[in-house]
């Protein structure tokens, strides 16, 4: 069974589509302890749109499978980054400069989850190692 994951932040970020234009497209990005959830605006809208003009259908882009956050650039008060997918793809993205800004929040929490991953797999390292036999404790030197 699984719970489902704390919300850090919510938000609008623009992408910058993968197409011939490459345009901007706002999305309502939804940062969690897993990974950032895109969710397109329904009807071109934009701005503050109340939640029901957001589709309830999210692009999930999972910490696991994610690399790095990178390029950060500060134009005329907008700050642009990228995401740095495991397979190499990149994606683009920027927001306003007030605050703390997206690319930070998001490379925090791609560092924490990577860590608790970390220190997981350790963990199981150790109780595997201990379930073989040998601690090391009972051991001369």
């Amino acid at each position: 069974m699984s719970f489902p994951a704390k919300v850090m932040r919510d938000g609008l970020l623009e992408k910058r589509s993968s197409g011939l234009l490459q345009l901007w497209k706002k999305k309502r990005c939804v940062l969690t302890e897993e990974g950032l959830r895109l969710h397109n605006c329904k009807g071109g809208g934009g701005g503050d749109a109340p939640s029901a003009a957001w589709s309830s259908k999210a692009k999930e882009l999972r910490f696991d499978r994610m690399a790095t956050v990178d390029c950060v650039e500060y134009k005329r008060g907008l700050v642009y980054f990228t995401v740095v997918m495991a397979t190499g793809k990149e994606i683009d993205f920027r927001c306003p400069q007030d605050g703390t800004a997206w690319n930070a929040e998001i490379a925090l929490a791609l560092v924490r989850y990577k860590n608790l991953q970390a220190v997981q797999t350790g963990r199981n390292r150790h109780l595997s190692t201990a379930h073989l036999g040998s601690t090391g404790e009972d051991e001369e030197l």
